[in-house]
């Protein structure tokens, strides 16, 4: 991976017609999709503050103070100064975390979420109970992850995201459907990927409608990238899939080019991939595809030789 310095983080473009940092399977105000290859380092405090709000058991949540104490819930900045700081493809957003959401992040952020810190390496196998995982970067507010969980029972669900709001939904979800197998990752996805995960440790990777940063001078932010790839097939153990998703043309064309590149990586179709029938169509894709947006698919799979 390239050591590039670190440059200060820009403002997020909006997309014409979009929000900056959604998509059509996320709603407005939900953080995009994690960072970008290169030099890891630690995120934006996401979980730092909420507009005034009140838990469930009445106490006070705004201001500055931090939401969830030590252990509680996910910290505000979990690599602290371990690792160093770089371009990054996600902008957090301090969105409202509801007593609901709150609720079920106190109490089960200590059974289902950990903070990526990228002090420790994972056992996913004593995680997962022995399920092979697959990361997924950027959830949104989780409806979908939920869905792909419920219908593959199989498959553990390492679901990464910066998104506090997001994160408790989430967990809620999966306590009200009884989803055992997802697990929520609180910080930067380069930094879990390269200090965290061991080796061919995942059955897979799923980027579903990130942060397409429109703007030329923004396409450095854009998640995947050779660097990152070159990271991500570290990871993934043969045979191991990558699934991409977006509905932004050009970005869509940058995904084909950069994956075809890989040389890790074999493409499972001539170009992009048909929809496939796990990947749930949410009610916000829905409404890109009314107005016309094109969705591209991509799955490509770790070669075996």
């Amino acid at each position: 991976m390239s050591e590039n310095p670190a440059t200060p983080a820009e403002p997020a473009p909006a997309a014409p017609g979009r929000p900056a940092g959604t998509a059509p399977g996320r709603p407005a105000g939900t953080a995009p999709e994690q960072q970008i290859g290169g030099v890891p380092g630690p995120p934006e405090a996401a979980a730092e503050t909420a507009p005034q709000t009140t838990s469930p058991d009445g106490q006070r949540l705004g201001g500055r103070e931090p939401m969830f104490p030590h252990g509680t819930g996910p910290a505000a900045d979990p690599a602290g100064s371990h690792h160093e700081r770089r371009i990054r493809s996600f902008q957090p957003r301090r969105s409202r975390v509801s007593p609901s959401q709150a609720d079920a992040i106190r109490r089960l952020w200590p059974k289902w979420g950990l903070d990526i810190d990228g002090l420790s390496r994972i056992d996913l196998d004593e995680m997962f109970d022995g399920l092979p995982v697959v990361l997924e970067i950027g959830f949104g507010m989780g409806e979908a992850t939920a869905q792909m969980a419920a219908a593959d029972p199989d498959t553990g669900i390492l679901a990464c995201d910066v998104h506090t709001p997001g994160q408790g939904n989430l967990l809620a979800l999966a306590e009200r459907n009884g989803l055992s197998n997802v697990r929520v990752a609180n910080g930067d996805a380069i930094i879990l990927l390269r200090e965290m995960l061991a080796p061919a440790s995942l059955a897979g990777l799923r980027v579903y409608f990130p942060d397409p940063w429109p703007k030329k001078r923004h396409h450095k932010r854009r998640l995947i990238q050779p660097e990152f790839l070159s990271l991500v097939t570290t990871r993934l153990a043969p045979g191991a899939t990558v699934h991409c998703a977006t509905d932004w043309e050009p970005y869509a064309e940058q995904m084909l080019d950069v994956l075809s590149a890989e040389p890790t990586l074999e493409n499972l179709h001539d170009g992009y991939a048909p929809r496939p029938d796990f990947r749930p169509l949410t009610k916000f894709e829905g409404q890109g595809l009314d107005k016309g947006h094109v969705v591209h698919d991509l799955l490509f799979r770790r070669r075996t030789d």
